[in-house]
């Protein structure tokens, strides 16, 4: 996910910074980036050259690199400690006119604002996968973000091609409250022997016009990242997000989706 923001705001003109945890990941972040923005140049949807576009892409592992930044997007894993250490380390290397946010897709931004400074000018981000394809984001109010924040968050959106839906703050948002139970559900008419997975979601693509359908997507987001979503659900909302056995059996695997090869679905092919 880092990844592909880097590259929608590279694309939209900004200097951009991506901080990663050692060197090794670092060379890993700027070869996807890299990758991407190549894959776009030769299909012909962005202009350019690639030399002219990675020109504003810096990578590093040091936080004190932040310190010039004028926004900050926090895209660690679906962790709520790790998220809050990242978030509270990096707001402390920046200015205090800049603004923070955090891709999260279901932790609760409120919470994560409260172990921050400022938390007036911090909101959330949600991202969707991939992000260069994809023309929505979500960005999350918590209850501390300012309006002055809302209304930046709304231009950065529309300056990166992207469509905002606002929301106030609340477990799963709309999108991955929405995008989970219907993917949790598809799991157990796969466990319970209704349907196949391609044609579950078949029905979903041709029946309702979803783009992709909710295992395919959730192989691309990785199980994974789902199972840790459906279980904070389950938490705050109840048993009906209660994760199927199937998908922690496929976790238990190492089954997660596009990233190992198979998850619902077969990448290797």
């Amino acid at each position: 996910m880092g990844a592909g923001i880097a590259h929608a705001f590279v694309l939209a003109g900004a200097e951009v910074v991506v901080v990663e945890r050692d060197e090794q990941a670092a060379a890993g972040a700027r070869e996807r980036v890299e990758g991407s923005l190549a894959k776009s140049l030769e299909r012909g949807t962005i202009e350019g050259t690639l030399d002219y576009l990675t020109g504003r892409l810096a990578v590093s592992t040091d936080y004190a690199d932040f310190a010039s930044c004028d926004l900050v997007v926090e895209a660690v894993p679906e962790d709520f400690e790790l998220k809050s250490s990242a978030l509270k380390a990096v707001e402390e290397q920046l200015a205090p006119t800049a603004w923070l946010a955090t891709n999260t897709s279901s932790l609760s931004v409120t919470k994560l604002a409260a172990t921050l400074q400022r938390p007036a000018r911090f909101c959330g981000l949600h991202f969707f996968n991939p992000v260069p394809a994809s023309l929505l984001v979500e960005v999350v109010l918590a209850e501390e973000t300012s309006e002055e924040l809302a209304t930046a968050a709304r231009a950065w959106v529309q300056a990166l091609g992207k469509t905002a839906v606002v929301v106030h703050d609340a477990p799963g948002f709309a999108s991955s409250r929405l995008g989970v139970a219907i993917a949790l559900e598809a799991m157990r008419m796969v466990e319970e022997g209704v349907a196949s997975a391609e044609d579950i979601d078949a029905a979903m693509v041709l029946g309702y016009k979803h783009p992709v359908g909710p295992l395919k997507t959730t192989d691309i987001v990785g199980l994974d990242v789902r199972l840790g979503i459906a279980e904070y659900l389950a938490s705050t909302l109840g048993e009906r997000f209660a994760p199927p056995q199937i998908l922690r059996d496929k976790v238990a695997r190492g089954e997660l989706g596009r990233k190992t090869g198979k998850g619902f679905f077969d990448w290797q092919q």
